[in-house]
């Protein structure tokens, strides 16, 4: 018997759920299904249950039969609660799915485009809330999804190096409550023409991804987003972070907390105390930093930690010509603000972190007055020994591990890199 529960109950229950991922990943459509046929003609036995009469109608006209879990309906309407919808996920669904049983006379291609339009009317039609849309599109679909979904709150596009289409700007425009953008330009595409659907979200986007290897890019607008809290710059050609500080260098975003360039670094008329104090000056919200120290900028770490008072994580390299580990220790323990709780450190060269160094600055962290467990990340680089090659290193850390002032962990890649 179909479920009775309001569906205002219901997608309160899916929203808290929703949070625990390993309780639910956004339903169905966002199920880690791993490519396997047999759990794929589950969940499409479970999405055909699910199609209004009329797409059954047509499947079974074209001979397409897929049998539903029970004979009952579903206990729940699972299409109506999708917040994540991966159109390519959806497609391998049913193809991997179809491949195990079909007994229609269509061509392959043709039976499975049948039963993906079924399945994306099903969608489209009963989605009330879609918040991410997954798809590698063609212009027809921009249209239609412009016409029913007006909630996305992330979207991704990938430029191709030919106009962009009136669709695809009005799918941008149509969004009400726009907050993850991530535009990407690959040979030779632009997204110059769009810049007049995006300025609309200027008050609503606080995330901002850019990823081209096309230097000619209209840097500039991005300064028109200044509730911005997560920008991302990764560019493939040299000197375009010259272009970027020289079009952003009066740009303000004071909400920002997150700045990420990870591909590569500023020129070096950019890489100074200039570039690193106007961190401090320009973004007093941050709460995530990962930028270059040399080993002459001790003052400009102290006043990037006494300006951003909610800063929480910071990742250094660590080695020859940039600042050491000690001083680091030393910087943090003295000036790091109250709510600062993650140390991450890379090594381009041998660790010469002494003991003392390391007790010195646990027993200065287990007296501050937040009480907050530092968490110390060693990026490992294989090539050379961070500090935990030192034995007695590692029997101070395992004694302040145990006692709870510190987490430590080894790690290979840094999570916020991918």
């Amino acid at each position: 018997m179909p479920c009775q529960l309001p569906a205002d109950c219901l997608n309160e229950i899916f929203e808290y759920l929703e949070e625990d991922k390993s309780a639910l990943h956004s339903c169905l459509c966002s199920i880690a299904y791993q490519h396997r046929p047999r759990i794929s003609l589950k969940i499409l036995s479970t999405l055909v249950a699910c199609l209004p009469d009329e797409s059954k109608e047509i499947l079974y006209k074209n001979s397409i039969l897929i049998s539903t879990p029970t004979s009952n309906p579903p206990l729940f309407n699972y299409p109506v609660f999708c917040k994540i919808l991966s159109i390519n996920d959806i497609c391998q669904i049913i193809h991997m799915g179809l491949n195990i049983k079909s007994s229609t006379s269509l061509s392959l291609k043709s039976r499975n485009c049948l039963v993906i339009n079924e399945f994306i009317k099903m969608f489209m039609n009963q989605i009330s809330a879609l918040k991410k849309l997954i798809y590698i599109s063609t212009i027809k679909f921009y249209y239609q999804l412009s016409q029913t979904c007006h909630n996305l709150q992330l979207l991704a596009i990938d430029f191709e190096p030919k106009p962009v289409s009136n669709e695809l700007k009005g799918l941008i425009s149509s969004q009400k409550n726009l907050k993850n953008l991530s535009l990407s330009a690959f040979d030779g595409g632009d997204w110059t023409d769009i810049l007049s659907s995006l300025i609309k979200h200027s008050n609503t986007l606080t995330k901002l991804y850019l990823n081209s290897d096309n230097g000619n890019l209209p840097l500039s607008f991005v300064a028109s987003f200044p509730n911005l809290q997560q920008v991302e710059l990764s560019f493939f050609f040299g000197g375009v972070y010259s272009k970027i500080f020289e079009r952003l260098q009066y740009a303000t975003f004071p909400k920002l907390q997150i700045l990420n360039i990870p591909d590569d670094f500023p020129e070096p008329e950019y890489h100074n105390n200039v570039l690193n104090l106007s961190i401090a000056e320009l973004c007093p919200n941050l709460k995530k930093l990962f930028v270059i120290f040399n080993d002459d900028e001790l003052d400009t770490l102290r006043t990037i930690f006494n300006s951003c008072r909610y800063l929480e994580s910071i990742k250094f390299n660590c080695g020859q010509g940039f600042i050491i580990e000690k001083e680091i220790l030393e910087i943090i323990a003295k000036h790091s603000p109250e709510n600062f709780y993650e140390l991450k450190i890379y090594n381009n060269s041998d660790s010469n972190l002494f003991p003392e160094d390391l007790e010195n600055f646990f027993i200065s962290w287990k007296s501050r007055t937040s009480k907050k467990s530092l968490s110390l990340i060693i990026i490992k680089d294989y090539e050379y020994n961070s500090l935990e090659v030192n034995e007695e290193n590692m029997e101070i850390i395992n004694h302040y591990k145990n006692s709870g002032v510190i987490n430590f962990k080894i790690r290979e890649y840094d999570d916020d890199d991918n």
